[in-house]
């Protein structure tokens, strides 16, 4: 999911992305440990997305608004 789509997000809305991000990570390493997972990119994806929601939640929480760079250039 894309960067712009997770902050337009409300915060309610985030914990419900973070519950499935973790059932989906759980199931991915289910997979890994079991031998049954053929691509390992899937679970470093889910893991980055989950990271990336909570700092999400973590701004909310505190208030933040975060504005991205842009290259000068």
């Amino acid at each position: 999911m894309e960067l712009d789509e997770l902050r337009q997000m409300t915060a309610p809305d985030l914990r419900v992305k973070e519950r499935e991000a973790r059932e989906e990570i759980f199931r991915l390493r289910l997979k890994l440990r079991t031998n049954q997972l053929d691509n390992h990119a899937g679970y470093r994806r889910a893991r980055r997305e989950l990271a990336l929601i909570m700092t999400l939640l973590g701004e909310k929480a505190r208030g933040e608004t975060v504005t991205t760079k842009k290259k000068a250039g």
